[in-house]
């Protein structure tokens, strides 16, 4: 939908109330698009401000075979307790 800039400005709830539920709104001024208001959600999608899941997980490092043998090197093979059980 389109708002002129001063209807816009006296209509402002409803105007951020339609982004949300119908998408952008435009806002004109003597005819001219000059802006647009969008959902919140909308606009952190187009920043990418918010990975989604998928995204998230190929973000994650990579760990390869070599690494792991390593890290189980640092182990002790000690228990680190001695665990003693009550009948």
């Amino acid at each position: 939908m389109h708002w002129q800039i001063q209807e816009a400005k006296q209509r402002f709830s409803e105007v951020v109330r339609s982004a949300h539920a119908d998408g952008p709104q435009y806002v004109t001024k003597h005819g001219a698009e000059v802006a647009v208001v969008i959902d919140i959600a909308e606009y952190r999608r187009l920043t990418g401000e918010t990975a989604d899941f998928k995204e998230f997980l190929l973000a994650a490092p990579y760990f390869d075979d070599d690494l792991i043998v390593e890290l189980d090197n640092l182990r002790s093979p000690e228990p680190a307790r001695t665990v003693e059980l009550s009948d």
